[in-house]
């Protein structure tokens, strides 16, 4: 049976250095955003990862059509095997959380955490109904956010922590079932969506604030998924695991 990996948000950052690290496992890959199928981003990393890759496109505030999402990379790839959910948005303005509009509110929840909710159902759903001899992974891309407050993002912690407990949740329903589920929690990492404050968390980093001295790049993440994916932490279900360059330690 053919190794499946489905990653939201797979054409950039965090999800393409995923993507780089199943493809050279040996994985076929499904990359799926909001971006339109020219995006240059999209373009960009289908032309990197070559006859690995598909691409599409899927909104995760659309709930209502996960189903298709799973259909088209079935016919075209097979069952997926591995669930990256990575895909994820900021704050739309970060401020005094005294001052936060539920408009921003609802659209970050209702990306990082109801849309990866109905489609991680939508993935668990069918590998429940199609048992299989290979081993089978679901992954949740966090944040150190799920533990570490922000205030002037509030809306993101929110998510964030919610994904955790959303993590856990499939970790004991799946179990039962030889499903491997596992959250990741990244720290500062240099991508696109960071790239905004980079001068800001350069700063902090050499002042200390992450024991590494460095940034965490896309890779870091991937180089953790693999062994995730191939079962090599099978015993270790529902593992949370800080990818942060001991960011989240706590110190005196």
């Amino acid at each position: 049976m053919s190794k499946v990996a489905l990653i939201t948000g797979g054409q950039q950052g965090i999800g393409l250095g995923i993507a780089r690290e199943l493809a050279g496992a040996g994985y076929k890959l499904a990359l799926a955003s909001r971006s339109e199928d020219d995006a240059p981003q999209v373009q960009a990393a289908l032309a990197e990862l070559g006859d690995a890759a598909i691409y599409i496109r899927h909104d995760l505030q659309d709930i209502d059509n996960v189903a298709l999402v799973l259909d088209q990379v079935e016919a075209r790839l097979g069952p997926v095997t591995t669930f990256v959910s990575n895909a994820g948005v900021p704050a739309k303005v970060r401020g005094d959380m005294l001052e936060l509009a539920p408009d921003s509110f609802d659209f970050v929840l209702g990306v990082n955490l109801r849309g990866a909710f109905f489609l991680a159902q939508e993935v668990a759903r069918r590998m429940l109904k199609a048992p299989s001899d290979s081993y089978r992974s679901i992954v949740f891309v966090t944040s150190v956010s799920a533990s570490m407050a922000s205030i002037e993002r509030a809306e993101y912690c929110i998510s964030k922590a919610g994904a955790g407990m959303m993590a856990e949740l499939f970790a004991l329903r799946l179990a039962p079932h030889g499903i491997g589920v596992f959250e990741l929690r990244p720290g500062i990492i240099e991508t696109e969506m960071t790239a905004g404050v980079k001068d800001k968390y350069t700063a902090r980093i050499e002042g200390g604030l992450v024991p590494a001295q460095r940034w965490g790049q896309p890779v870091d993440i991937g180089s953790v998924v693999v062994p995730l994916a191939e079962g090599r932490f099978a015993f270790a279900n529902g593992a949370v695991i800080p990818v942060d360059g001991g960011l989240s330690l706590a110190r005196l």
